[in-house]
């Protein structure tokens, strides 16, 4: 529970930044301190700058009135007394107006990257140098330059998350909220500087959500970020003992940046760019290529954040037997998620061609080509895990250390048998966007048997003694689910992209039948048909209301008057054998005639081939594919 002060503190920096960000937002329109829209940004609109000085204003006083100034200069006025490190808030509140000050500098006058990274490189080795670091390594010298890296990462990692409405205030918002959580039993100032931050945040968020009417500027972000990376870096204080919630708080509290960060830099590099060019190639921009709104794109990621947030609470407060159950089954899901993003196309073809002739491309195409690579390495951490995890689940407290030792004398049998199982079964040999029913079996059978397998094994190597059935039961329970998810994952976004994708015309198709699936399959798979199914209409009345690969079947022609209003259906799609249906084909023609509407007839062609003749005839693009033509 938090208690009141913290509270009244974040309440504090609310309000200063709720009232002063309008009167900002008023001050930049009248001196022009506007960001023009601009090919490679996101916004499409002219839109108020600067609103990073009420973000400042809202942290900066409520952390100076926080704060002890006294212990800074305790600190730094008697270097060899073994003071503890300086308050947090004073710290913050320091480092942030530099850095405000810089980033204000950067707004005006554009300063170049070099530039603004020596000053935050300045100002983190003033924060290290005060005793703030990870404490991750046992190296003082390694720790160091880990730490400094961490907030000069961070802080640019905040930076670049600022691309689209109310993306990076409301991360920092939720995480600082998660850390608010962390350290409400820890410690009550470095409390009560994450519920300023994420007041601070939550309040220009009132102006900067989508659609925005102001944005942070560098001013804000570098402010934001910066202030993230210290409170984020002084859990490393509170978990020496715990080496794995040293390692895995910080980097769960800052998933949602890290992802992004991490993303956009790769993809860049490799694209030929250079990873400081701006442009529309974030996180948030993938989400919407997929279909989302930039609204839900942006409560996406505020959810990844709330999650790896909750996630770093629960590793703090669990041992390091118990965290694993929650690590890595986040960090698989968001692995998962890079590779989905990555996959869509955000650059214009060209762009890649600076990777020709360089001497790194051949791996490039090594690792493209070699897909199988991957699902063996993911296959080898979902076996580790799901085998750790049945132990975890089977026993609790003290027996499960006795039986921990069980399991780590057992992993190193079970992997390479599981392996080999998968391998010799098939099921590196398909692609998992086109997973099947027939799939669907195979795992499940090469799961059984892999399990069977290794239960043989280890009844050779070690009789079975100090063993559990049960745990091999859950084991194969947990592999097959996590092999079926991980593969059906592939597929399930595929098809998401496809359906939130697709464009042009708004049309029904009649006849919810085979040939009506096949032509909804080929409109997903075909943009240049440029339609957009809405859903069926059919005859038969057991039909209606129900639905074919998400689309719904909404009747017959009775239902096409209220349909034409709401969805402005353009036309009709007959994907019936018009021979054998002769009534609805003539009800087709003339309803599509009284209304203006266009009437396309769908139909699979196999048209012979003069092997004499030497010129390639017209087709369509797709060999077998469904052939639409107007009537």
């Amino acid at each position: 529970m938090i208690s009141s002060t913290p509270l009244l503190f974040g309440t504090a920096a609310f309000f200063i930044t709720l009232v002063m960000t309008p009167l900002i937002r008023l001050l930049a329109i009248n001196k022009g301190w506007v960001a023009r829209p601009r090919e490679d940004r996101w916004h499409k609109k002219t839109t108020a700058l600067m609103g990073g000085i009420a973000i400042f204003l809202g942290i900066g006083l409520s952390t100076f009135w926080v704060g002890d100034s006294g212990s800074v200069w305790r600190y730094l006025l008697s270097p060899g007394a073994k003071y503890p490190a300086p308050s947090i808030a004073m710290v913050i509140f320091g480092g942030s107006t530099v850095l405000f000050l810089l980033g204000l500098v950067d707004d005006f006058t554009n300063l170049k990257p070099q530039s603004k990274l020596i000053g935050q490189i300045i100002v983190a080795s003033a924060v290290i140098f005060l005793g703030f670091r990870l404490n991750w390594f046992v190296s003082l010298t390694l720790d160091t330059m880990v730490s400094l890296v961490w907030v000069v990462g961070i802080t640019n990692a905040f930076n670049l998350l600022d691309n689209m409405d109310g993306l990076c205030a409301g991360v920092a918002g939720v995480a600082a909220l998660s850390m608010a959580a962390l350290y409400s039993h820890i410690d009550t100032e470095a409390c009560a500087v994450a519920l300023i931050i994420a007041g601070a945040c939550a309040a220009f968020l009132v102006y900067n959500f989508n659609p925005a009417s102001i944005f942070m500027g560098d001013c804000g972000s570098l402010v934001i970020g910066f202030s993230i990376a210290v409170l984020s870096m002084h859990h490393g204080g509170f978990s020496l003992d715990n080496r794995l919630s040293a390692f895995a708080v910080p980097l769960l509290l800052l998933l949602v940046p890290l992802l992004d960060t991490t993303l956009v830099t790769t993809v860049r590099l490799l694209s030929g760019r250079k990873a400081s060019t701006g442009g529309r190639d974030h996180t948030s921009h993938r989400l919407v290529l997929m279909g989302l709104s930039e609204k839900h794109a942006v409560l996406f990621l505020y959810g990844i954040g709330a999650v790896s947030g909750f996630s770093a609470v629960f590793v703090n407060r669990s041992d390091s037997f118990t965290s694993p159950v929650v690590i890595v089954p986040l960090v698989l899901a968001i692995v998962l998620m890079m590779i989905y993003l990555s996959q869509l196309k955000v650059y214009p073809e060209e762009a890649f061609s600076a990777l020709r002739g360089k001497k790194f491309t051949p791996v490039l195409i090594e690792l493209t080509y070699k897909r199988q690579m991957a699902m063996v390495i993911l296959d080898l951490g979902l076996v580790a895990f799901s085998y750790y995890l049945s132990y975890r689940i089977r026993f609790n407290g003290p027996e499960f250390g006795h039986y921990f030792k069980v399991f780590l004398k057992s992993l190193p049998v079970i992997i390479p048998i599981k392996l080999l199982v998968f391998y010799y079964s098939g099921i590196y040999k398909g692609f998992w966007q086109y997973i099947s029913t027939r799939d669907v079996f195979l795992y499940i059978r090469s799961s059984t048997v892999a399990t069977l397998f290794a239960i043989t094994a280890i009844t050779i190597l070690y009789r079975f003694q100090s063993f559990s059935k049960g745990v091999f039961i859950i084991d194969w329970l947990l592999t097959t689910v996590f092999f079926l998810g991980t593969r059906g994952s592939f597929r399930y976004f595929k098809e998401t992209i496809k359906r939130k994708t697709v464009a042009g015309d708004p049309v029904l198709i009649y006849g919810a039948g085979q040939g009506g699936e096949l032509l909804l399959r080929e409109i997903l798979n075909n943009k240049s048909l440029n339609i957009n199914p809405i859903g069926f209409l059919d005859d038969d009345p057991l039909k209606a209301e129900k639905r074919i690969q998400g689309y719904p079947i909404f009747g017959n022609f009775d239902k096409l008057d209220e349909l034409e209003k709401k969805h402005a259906i353009k036309g009709i799609l007959l994907s019936f054998n018009g021979n054998g249906n002769q009534d609805a084909y003539r009800q087709a023609i003339r309803r599509c005639h009284d209304k203006g509407m266009f009437l396309k007839f769908f139909s699979i062609v196999l048209t012979d081939i003069d092997l004499e003749c030497s010129e390639i005839p017209t087709m369509p693009t797709k060999t077998g594919t469904g052939r639409a033509m107007r009537r």
